[in-house]
């Protein structure tokens, strides 16, 4: 074990609760923080990797260590046809509910994580699934988004439990398998079959800052139709290359505008669009006719949805026209609306600024972030959330969907006490 969490649990005061609740909180998590770096290395140790999306068995080892803490997940596989026609090949969303008093009595809270993650990609100076520790951080693909709310959510649970009591309220663990894509067969199904309404709900984030509000995403594939031909007589096909060659310019000049755009949300910047993947042509000898090409357009709080679909499929088809012999294909992939904040988040915002100032000896800022999540989900329909967990500052600072992607035990560690401490509050 580093140093970083090799805490001897004899070594755990034992303040009552009622003289200094959040010492105690504090101690429990100390004492059992091995096991907590022990949960998520389990976690890691399991790929889901999404493409291809198979997993079911992550869900299952959950479970399967949840058990080990008396805590039965409720498992809500998604059916078959729904997740392949998704594009996926499994899902099984997991609920564990842990009420403390009777039905009504108090709030309800939601703990989100998903379990999805990118494929690791090429450049892992460590195995992205050994959950190997060096110099007090663990490495490996979800370890710090976000397999390590997992362990931050289960274990403040844990210790709100063996210390503060709660006498009312609720709180729930939804652990769901499809925030890569998208989240509406994570949440959003579990949402829509109406198997979970809480009152608030806290969604997996980083530890020094409470998130409030984030962007939207329109992910659509777009396909360009030319003619083949021999490369010897070019002139006897139509280059669909050339012709997304074009469409792309008139993209990435609608990207010059977008910086012309601020966001008034602290923390998120202009709109802007990325083309992550293209591909097309048979052979170095062919003039190509046809080239697929997939684009990712962030959209601000402030911006319309519906407007901006349609601009970005009229600059497509206005470019593609100026071409002669190409033609289009316009595929929405993904449509997922920004998140802005509900006046009910207030005390959950208020809750973790207080306790997170307290455990990590600083002011943490309630801001906007140009990704885009699964609370948005829970917000859509009236349900006041905020993004907190385990992590840096940055995405940038985590490799989060890079190589070598990591997290500092000391923020899991400082997350877990805020989220207990705040829960403690919010259910008193």
């Amino acid at each position: 074990m580093t140093e970083a969490h090799n805490t001897a649990r004899d070594t755990a005061p034992s303040a009552a609760p009622s003289a200094a609740p959040y010492a105690a909180l504090d101690a429990w998590i100390d004492a059992h923080f091995d096991d907590e770096v022990r949960f998520l290395q389990a976690l890691v140790q399991v790929p889901t990797d999404t493409p291809p999306g198979n997993n079911a068995p992550h869900a299952e080892r959950t479970a399967e260590l949840l058990q080990a803490f008396g805590y039965e997940a409720e498992k809500h596989p998604v059916p078959a046809a729904e997740v392949q026609a998704y594009g996926m090949q499994s899902i099984t969303n997991l609920i564990v509910r842990r009420p403390f008093g009777p039905a009504g009595s108090g709030r309800t809270i939601a703990l989100n994580a998903h379990g999805d993650v990118v494929p690791p990609g090429e450049g892992w100076t460590h195995d992205p699934y050994g959950a190997e520790i060096v110099d007090g951080k663990m490495y490996g693909r979800a370890t710090a988004v976000s397999k390590s709310d997992f362990a931050s959510f289960t274990f403040a649970l844990r210790a709100l439990e063996a210390v503060a009591r709660p006498t009312q309220g609720a709180v729930e663990l939804h652990f769901t398998y499809d925030e890569e894509f998208g989240g509406e067969l994570g949440p959003g199904w579990l949402l829509k079959n109406q198997l979970t309404k809480p009152d608030l709900m806290v969604a997996a984030g980083f530890s020094h800052e409470v998130v409030t509000a984030h962007n939207g995403c329109l992910q659509m594939e777009v396909t360009v139709h030319g003619k083949m031909a021999h490369a010897a007589v070019p002139h006897t096909g139509v280059d669909a290359l050339q012709g997304a060659v074009h469409i792309l310019n008139a993209l990435y000049a609608q990207n010059t505008e977008y910086q012309k755009v601020s966001s008034q949300v602290a923390g998120i910047n202009h709109p802007y669009l990325n083309v992550g993947r293209i591909e097309g042509g048979t052979n170095t000898n062919v003039v190509p006719g046809k080239v697929m090409f997939k684009l990712d357009r962030r959209m601000i709080p402030e911006e319309n949805p519906v407007e901006v679909e349609a601009r970005i499929r009229q600059v497509i088809e206005q470019a593609a026209a100026e071409r002669a012999g190409i033609s289009v294909e316009i595929k929405r992939l993904l449509l997922a609306r920004s998140m802005t904040p509900l006046a009910g988040n207030k005390p959950l915002v208020d809750a973790i600024q207080q306790h997170a100032k307290a455990v990590l000896g600083e002011d943490v800022p309630a801001v906007g972030t140009p990704l885009y999540t699964d609370v948005r989900l829970y917000v859509e329909r009236g349900i006041p959330g905020v993004i907190y967990g385990a992590g840096p500052r940055t995405v940038l600072e985590s490799h989060a969907k890079r190589a070598d992607e990591r997290l500092d035990l000391n923020d899991l560690r400082a997350a877990t006490k805020v989220v207990a401490r705040a829960l403690s509050d919010l259910l008193a």
